[in-house]
């Protein structure tokens, strides 16, 4: 059996499938489906890609399953301060410079902060967040959130199930797994039961210097991104969730 075999029936269990239902979606016949993941059959670069679409694999792994079939990437890998990723630089420098004076940052995959905006900078540089820093080492060690956020069961319970699905969607990120772990470790984050609250929106609320804070956050991606990193990158745009929020920070804007 050739390594794409083993790839390709390796994530199709991932994604629960049938060989009946991959065939179906991919537009191919089971038996050829059957084949490939026998090593019977070889796939031509396009079926690779095909079949990695209808999988749902995320850049980087797509490029795995094209390297086990014997092809070279599709999508490149490229740093954020290479010449072909001025723009992109410019749009996120941008996006958090304008969202003053309310917090923005910028997280890669394994949530590390990649960049933040001086809003942000002020806010949690204090408690140890600055650019590098990543909040999958803070999350093993929940104790620095809870005394930081004053709803942090609700909150650490509602970060636990996004990491969980952020991981299952990439077929698993062994770092956010034990993120999960670490958060589930927790006997009343673990028995959270969240609760009808007829809210539009979960906040986060902060206490920082003697003020409390509560804001809730939107996700920005580069819906067209080609290169690899940039798929997975977020740029995370915190709002006031209430009027003494908004109070504070544009105080502190000011």
């Amino acid at each position: 059996m050739t390594d794409f075999a083993g790839a390709l029936r390796d994530w199709r269990q991932r994604r629960r499938l049938s060989q009946l239902a991959l065939a179906t979606e991919a537009e191919i016949s089971p038996r050829h489906l059957a084949f490939l993941e026998t090593g019977r059959a070889r796939p031509s670069r396009g079926m690779v890609l095909r079949l990695a679409g209808v999988l749902g694999l995320p850049r980087g792994e797509q490029n795995g399953l094209l390297a086990a079939a014997g092809f070279a990437p599709q999508f490149p890998v490229l740093p954020l301060g290479a010449e072909e990723m001025a723009q992109v630089r410019a749009a996120m420098g941008w996006m958090i410079d304008r969202h003053a004076p309310y917090p923005a940052l910028i997280l890669d995959r394994l949530w590390r902060i990649v960049a933040l905006n001086p809003p942000a900078s002020r806010l949690f540089g204090p408690a140890g967040f600055a650019e590098g820093a990543s909040l999958l080492d803070t999350l093993s060690d929940p104790a620095t959130f809870s005394g930081l956020i004053e709803n942090w069961v609700e909150v650490g319970h509602h970060t636990a199930l996004r990491l969980r699905g952020e991981s299952a969607r990439a077929g698993g990120i062994a770092a956010l797994d034990r993120a999960v772990a670490a958060l589930m470790s927790d006997p009343q984050i673990a028995a959270h039961q969240p609760r009808a609250t007829g809210r539009a929106i979960l906040p986060t609320v902060y206490r920082m210097g003697g003020q409390r804070l509560a804001m809730f956050s939107t996700y920005a991606q580069f819906g067209a991104a080609e290169e690899v990193a940039l798929s997975d990158m977020k740029i995370e745009l915190m709002f006031p969730a209430d009027a003494d929020a908004r109070t504070v920070l544009e105080g502190l804007a000011g």
